[in-house]
């Protein structure tokens, strides 16, 4: 808190709405990362280079407390609504949603009725809306961005897609479904994601007033599942991973230590016991795994060259100084494999993808950075993706631009909902809007003008939970629960102030303090309409339930017809042979 404070009497700008500086309404660039880890990025200390967003973090606030969810849809929900993920409709992603939760309310996987987005909200104060990138908030018609208050919109309706082709990634997607302004479309013949993301928004940019305000939502594909990366810039981290997931585990730890991230005596979490060792693997597989941690890197530092040329066309159209830029990502590090069902690398091999070190990164390279790599992408913190701990929820946010403080690293605590009432707040719009439910997130404006040390007090509780993984922290302290298959559905107890990594169970030393946050949780359930999985619920059975699902309706006709057809070709060949040996 001392370094805000600092912060504040060094650098405090007069930062009420741009609106009061310049005159005009600020323009507002919010770009999510696909599971992007807390030190991914240059600014946070991360080994990729991402000058680009250096810059803006430079010119900004960083923040070293701020939350998400766990899984990708309830976050961008929350982001686009500032509202709990259970009140938008998305409260986790079809595909690992129980069949007891389907169609329930909060779970039918699409903006519901009265829900408002940022672009929504926007529209009335005369603001161009545009979107790019990922959605994955809802399919069909009615549930596309269009419907949502973009007025352009260039949109893939799905988890992830292939970075260079027009293709699915994974078997529960029979393709990958692109939408521009929700009709169906198709990439160009030079596609690469991050590249194409920004050249179609630019587009959408140029098709305007450069003096009308305008809301651009960029959703990358970086660093989601498949990995991939021009080989130029895979080349960069040559030799940056060779010494292995421990060690680049620990190095971000010390990191995180010398920066403040956390305390000095901080424990690091301990690997789990099932994961590999390093030095266990052969030296060709080791070599493999270094690969796909520089093509993670390299999808990373993409992505911020292609960032680099929006804010660099934002400058030459006379736009920049009156925009807003929000980077985040959705939530932590991806700890899924591509190598140990024998039903996907069959998949794999159907559709073009190979797993080998030989391009890797590039056209038809499904790469994957695996839960080792996650554990030490999300160091200093505790696991991945999916997960409540830390590393699954703990991700970076940087806030930058018109009115806004520079250079300030702000270590009070934020919330994915706090994001849109943050940015009404500096629109000069009004908090409410006719029709809609009310957003459940704070502005965060108050803590960016230095006007207080803090939007969420020691008595408040940020809550958050998707398919059972599940954190509540209040103060200093943080009750969370981990699913299978990499938790066991147990509530813990840590001290964040002192144990970051969540190394120390308090449970039983602080029974007071985990009882009532325990009733925190059930206040909140009971407010937003939480859902508790059935026992036993484990996500990758679900996906994999879901994925089977898919395919049986996908290709049941076709496998039904053909086994008809070769029956009947069968029966005819019997029926000839026989005529033939009556004859004889």
């Amino acid at each position: 808190m001392r370094s805000l404070v600092t912060a504040i009497s060094l650098g405090l700008l007069a930062c009420g709405s741009a609106a009061a500086q310049t005159g005009a309404p600020p323009n507002f660039v919010v770009m999510v990362i696909d599971d992007a880890a807390f030190m991914d990025l240059g600014a946070y200390g991360g080994e990729a280079r991402t000058p680009n967003i250096d810059a803006l973090a430079g010119q900004g606030a960083l923040f070293t407390r701020y939350y998400s969810s766990p899984l990708c849809s309830p976050s961008r929900a929350m982001l686009l609504t500032g509202m709990d993920n259970h009140l938008t409709g998305v409260a986790t992603i079809p595909e690992v949603l129980p069949k007891e939760h389907e169609g329930q309310p909060g779970y039918t996987m699409r903006l519901e009725p009265g829900v408002a987005t940022l672009a929504e909200r926007l529209k009335p104060m005369g603001y161009r809306t545009l979107m790019t990138g990922k959605w994955h908030l809802g399919s069909g018609k009615g549930d596309l961005p269009k419907a949502h208050g973009f007025d352009r919109s260039f949109a893939l309706d799905a988890s992830g897609a292939d970075n260079w082709e027009d293709k699915s990634y994974m078997p529960y997607y029979a393709e990958a479904p692109w939408y521009e302004n929700d009709v169906a479309a198709k990439l160009p013949d030079d596609f690469y994601s991050s590249e194409f993301i920004v050249d179609k928004m630019m587009s959408y940019l140029d098709e305007g007033d450069a003096k009308e305000p305008f809301f651009a939502y960029m959703a990358f594909m970086a660093v989601h599942i498949p990995l991939q990366a021009p080989p130029e810039f895979t080349a960069n981290y040559a030799g940056v991973y060779d010494a292995g997931w421990d060690v680049t585990r620990k190095a971000r730890w010390e990191r995180a230590k010398a920066r403040g991230y956390v305390p000095a005596d901080a424990a690091l979490a301990p690997m789990p016991e099932n994961f590999r060792p390093w030095d266990s693997l052969p030296p060709g597989e080791q070599q493999l795994y270094a690969a796909r941690m520089q093509v993670n890197a390299g999808m990373l530092e993409a992505m911020d060259h292609h960032i680099g040329r929006l804010v660099d066309h934002l400058k030459s159209s006379g736009q920049f100084d009156n925009t807003i830029f929000v980077i985040t990502s959705d939530n932590g590090p991806e700890p899924s494999r591509g190598d140990t069902d024998p039903r996907l690398k069959f998949w794999m091999d159907m559709n073009g993808y190979h797993m080998n070190i030989d391009g890797i990164g590039e056209k038809g390279s499904w790469a994957f950075i695996g839960p080792e790599w996650a554990m030490a992408a999300a160091s200093p913190h505790d696991k991945f993706k999916f997960l409540g701990s830390e590393g699954g929820i703990r991700v970076p946010f940087i806030m930058s631009g018109a009115g806004l403080r520079k250079g300030a690293r702000i270590d009070a605590r934020a919330f994915v909902t706090d994001v849109a009432p943050t940015l009404i707040a500096l629109a000069g719009a009004p908090a409410d809007l006719e029709g809609a439910k009310p957003m459940t997130g704070r502005s965060l404006l108050p803590l960016l003008r230095g006007e207080v040390e803090a939007a969420h007090g020691p008595n408040d509780a940020i809550v958050i939970e998707v398919s059972g993984n599940a954190a509540v922290i209040k103060g200093d302290y943080k009750l969370t629960r981990n699913q299978l298959p990499h938790g066991d559905a147990l509530w813990r107890l840590y001290d964040l102030s002192k144990d970051p990594g969540e190394t120390a169970d308090l449970s039983e030393a602080l029974p007071a303090i985990r009882q009532d946050l325990l009733a925190e949780y059930a206040a909140y359930s009971r407010r937003v309409g939480v859902l508790e999985v059935p026992e036993g619920y484990n996500s990758i059975d679900e996906v994999t339930r879901h994925s089977l699902a898919r395919q049986q309706a996908r290709y049941g006709p076709w496998l039904i017809g053909g086994g008809l057809a070769l029956f009947a070709l069968i029966g005819g060949a019997i029926l000839l042979w026989r005529r033939r040996k009556r004859g004889a």
